[in-house]
C-alpha cells in the first residue's frame, strides 16, 4: 500500500521559512525550535518510510491584503499584484526543478512515464533506499497565470493542477469571497482543458465550484475540502457539492488540520482533543453519500500554516498518515478500497491527465 497525499505546501515551507524538506522532520525542529503548534510535520525522509510514494507539490502565493500567515524570515510569499504572484511563483517551480536535480529521491511528475518510474520503485522488491517520491506540481490560486493563454508557459514549467481559487482570484470567487467564474476565469479553463489539465476545486466558492463543474470537460478533483458536516464553513463542501462532484467521478482529499475536523476545536486547544479517527469518520461520510470509495482521498495540507500541534493527536508527521488505513480497515473496508482511498484514487485522477 502506498499514500499519495494530494495537497503539500513543500515550497512555501522551504522558501518562506527555509525548511529543508531533504533533513528529517526531528531535525527541522530541533533547528527552528517553533512553538508546538507551528512544529515542523513534513519532511522527504518521514515520508519515505511512511510510504508516502506522491505529493500534489503546491505552487501558493497568498494576497497580501488578506494575509494572515505567520511572518517568513526567509522570503515574503505574498503578492500586491499578477505580475508579483507570477514572479514568486516561478521561484517556487525553479525550488522544485532544483530538488529534482539535486536528490535522486525526488522525481517531478510531467508524463505517465515520470509516474510509472516513480510507482517501480515502489515494488515490493525494492529497497527503501531505492524509493523515490514523485511531486506533481499544483498551482494553489491561479492569480499568478498573467492571461489565461499564458497558462502555456506553466504547463512547461511542470505544472499539471491548477486550482482557480484561494481567496477570490480574478479568475474565481474564493474562501470568504462569493462569486462565480468571471469571464477571465471561464477562458482559463478552455485553456486548461485544452492541455487536459487537472482542475482543482478546492477554496472555490460554491457558485464557482457549481459553475466550474458544469463548465470543465476534464478531470477534477477537490485536493484538500472536508465535509461541511465537520466543519461548516464556505471553505467546506456540502453533502450536496460532494455529490456532484462524485457525479462527475472527482475526488476530495481529507485535510488532516484539526479545526477542520472537530466544529469546536481551536488553535490553543490541546492536539490530543482531536483523534485520527476523525479522520476515518470524514471518509466514511464522504463514503456513506456517495455510495461507494471512489471519491476520498488524502489532502493533509501538513504544515499548511499550521504544524504539530493542530494535527490529530496520533499524527507526529507524515510518517505517520498509513495510520489511516488502520482505522478504515478496523471498520470492516475491504483492503482494495483502503488501498484506493490512501492513494489509489488520486492515482486515477492525475494518470488521466497526464501526457
Amino acid at each position: 500500500m502506498i499514500v499519495v497525499d494530494a495537497h503539500q505546501d513543500i515550497a512555501y515551507n522551504a522558501l518562506g521559512f527555509g525548511r529543508d524538506y531533504r533533513q528529517p522532520v526531528l531535525l527541522t525542529r530541533a533547528h527552528e525550535n517553533k512553538p508546538l503548534a507551528q512544529a515542523a510535520t513534513l519532511a522527504l525522509p518521514d515520508a519515505l518510510l511512511g510510504r508516502v510514494a506522491v505529493a500534489f507539490a503546491t505552487l501558493f502565493v497568498e494576497p497580501r491584503s488578506k494575509s494572515s500567515l505567520p511572518d517568513m524570515p526567509m522570503m515574503d510569499l505574498t503578492y500586491g499584484d499578477a505580475q508579483e504572484a507570477n514572479r514568486k511563483a516561478i521561484q517556487q517551480t525553479d525550488y522544485y526543478q532544483r530538488l529534482a536535480d539535486e536528490d535522486k529521491r525526488i522525481r517531478l511528475v510531467r508524463t505517465v512515464k515520470d509516474l510509472d518510474s516513480v510507482l517501480e520503485t515502489w515494488q515490493p522488491e525494492r529497497s527503501i533506499g531505492q524509493r523515490q517520491q514523485g511531486l506533481v506540481i499544483l498551482m494553489e490560486g491561479a492569480d499568478p497565470i498573467l492571461e489565461p493563454k499564458e497558462f502555456e508557459a506553466w504547463y512547461e514549467r511542470g505544472v499539471r493542477i491548477v486550482g482557480p481559487a484561494w481567496t477570490g482570484t480574478r479568475y474565481s470567487g474564493g474562501t470568504n469571497a462569493p462569486g462565480g467564474l468571471t469571464s477571465e476565469g471561464r477562458r482559463l479553463l478552455e485553456v486548461m482543458s485544452s492541455f487536459n489539465v487537472l482542475l482543482d476545486l478546492s477554496h472555490m466558492a460554491e457558485q464557482a465550484f457549481y459553475e466550474a463543474l458544469d463548465a470543465y470537460p476534464g478531470t477534477i478533483i477537490a485536493s484538500h475540502s472536508n465535509p461541511r458536516k465537520f466543519r461548516n464553513t464556505d471553505r467546506h463542501l456540502s453533502d450536496a457539492m460532494i455529490r456532484r462532484l462524485a457525479e462527475r467521478d472527482g475526488v476530495m482529499g481529507v485535510v488532516l488540520f484539526n479545526r477542520f475536523l472537530a466544529e469546536s476545536w481551536t488553535p490553543g486547544d490541546a492536539k490530543s482533543s482531536v483523534k485520527l479517527s476523525v479522520a476515518a469518520d470524514v471518509i466514511d461520510h464522504v463514503c456513506q453519500i456517495t455510495g461507494n470509495t471512489r471519491h476520498i482521498g488524502i489532502g493533509s495540507d501538513l504544515d499548511g500554516g499550521f504544524g504539530w500541534g493542530a494535527v490529530p493527536d496520533e499524527l507526529d508527521s507524515v510518517m505517520d498518515l498509513l495510520q489511516i488505513a488502520g482505522h478504515l480497515e478496523e471498520r470492516g473496508y475491504a483492503v482494495s478500497d483502503v488501498e484506493a482511498i490512501m492513494g489509489g484514487n488520486m492515482l486515477r485522477q492525475i494518470r488521466a491527465c497526464l501526457p
